[in-house]
């Protein structure tokens, strides 16, 4: 029955994951969400620490307003505008990965695309940018926007659709006009195509991504049984020695940053949180404590209960590097990987 077990998820999962692992769309996605994170952890630090617990208790109203507002910016400059980040990371990525320049294919175009696809109205003011549609409700947009961008670039290059320039030409110059046709005919591409949403009952392609694909997305990724199988597939891929976080994140990750996002707008609003599930929480509380499967408990196990003068070396190997989520030591270690024993019954008899 073992037998059977295995070679089945041999033979099924293995092939999925190796698949979604060398994805490229999938990649650059990963990847340009880590181009994001910095700026996203500088944000999230601000907003700590600008709502301290109790710290309108102990100043005043004023105080306490203009505290908040002098730190404000430091949220509102990354946190609430990520999607541009994830869009330029995204693009640059990809383009990179077709071995073109990034920079002008990559980032330049897809952020240029994504702007001319983002309504400029705000309550009936034009030439105004909704900060909204730069953080979660553009962040679908961004991204379907950040892989055409680059596909359309990488199309009209590789057709030799360029303006060659002189050798004697300075490098940049060269690359800029080099990268002229490309990006007019690219970026010519999403204004036909913002004019005819224009025409539409969603009126902008925001309107349409959002309502169509985000929300649904949204409230699917959200849901126990989603999360749930999520947190599986992370631990079984594992378990066969692929990166299940790496895997499953380039899938979920923009539906559980778009979650925060909206967490993050509803306690900066003083209203209710409306999502449990987000990044952080799955980090937290179902994966990264101690890095996947938090094996940091297993660690600690190992020093109140084993007896193997060989496992209590590798947890102190592997104690320190679980404190700061990273458990290659402990996965490839006990070995957790390809271990039946313990996928069936438990490591912790042989400690």
């Amino acid at each position: 029955m073992m037998n059977k077990f295995m070679e089945f998820l041999e033979r099924f999962l293995l092939p999925i994951a190796d698949k979604l692992n060398n994805n490229r769309y999938l990649s650059a996605l990963r990847d340009g969400f880590m181009v994001a994170l910095p700026l996203i952890i500088f944000g999230s630090i601000f907003v700590v620490i600008a709502n301290f617990p109790f710290l309108d208790k102990l100043l005043s109203e004023d105080a306490y307003t203009a505290y908040q507002n002098a730190l404000g910016p430091a949220s509102a400059a990354t946190l609430s505008i990520m999607g541009i980040f994830v869009i330029i990371g995204i693009g640059y990525k990809l383009v990179e990965h077709y071995g073109l320049d990034a920079i002008y294919g990559g980032g330049v175009v897809a952020l240029a695309a994504f702007l001319i696809l983002t309504p400029q109205v705000l309550e009936g003011v034009s030439g105004v940018i909704p900060t909204s549609t730069l953080g979660a409700q553009g962040m679908f947009v961004g991204i379907f926007t950040a892989f055409i961008a680059a596909e359309l670039y990488r199309f009209f290059v590789q057709k030799n659709w360029t303006i060659k320039m002189p050798p004697g030409v300075p490098g940049a110059v060269s690359r800029s006009f080099s990268a002229l046709i490309p990006i007019t005919l690219t970026l010519s591409v999403f204004l036909i195509i913002r004019i005819i949403f224009s025409y539409t009952p969603f009126e902008t392609v925001q309107n349409f991504i959002y309502t169509v694909i985000q929300q649904p997305l949204t409230v699917l990724g959200s849901g126990l049984p989603a999360t749930i199988v999520a947190v599986l597939l992370i631990q079984i891929f594992w378990f066969f020695g692929l990166h299940g976080q790496i895997i499953i994140n380039s899938v979920f990750d923009p539906i559980w940053y778009a979650l925060n996002d909206e967490n993050l707008q509803a306690f900066q609003a003083g209203t209710e949180l409306p999502n449990i599930v987000t990044k952080q929480f799955i980090d937290t509380f179902l994966v990264g404590m101690g890095g996947s499967g938090m094996t940091l408990a297993v660690v600690i196990l190992i020093f109140m209960i084993g007896k193997s003068r060989q496992l209590k070396e590798l947890g102190k190997l592997g104690g320190p590097a679980g404190l700061f989520n990273v458990n290659e030591p402990i996965i490839f270690g006990l070995p957790i990987i390809m271990n039946r024993s313990l996928l069936f019954r438990g490591y912790w008899r042989q400690l």
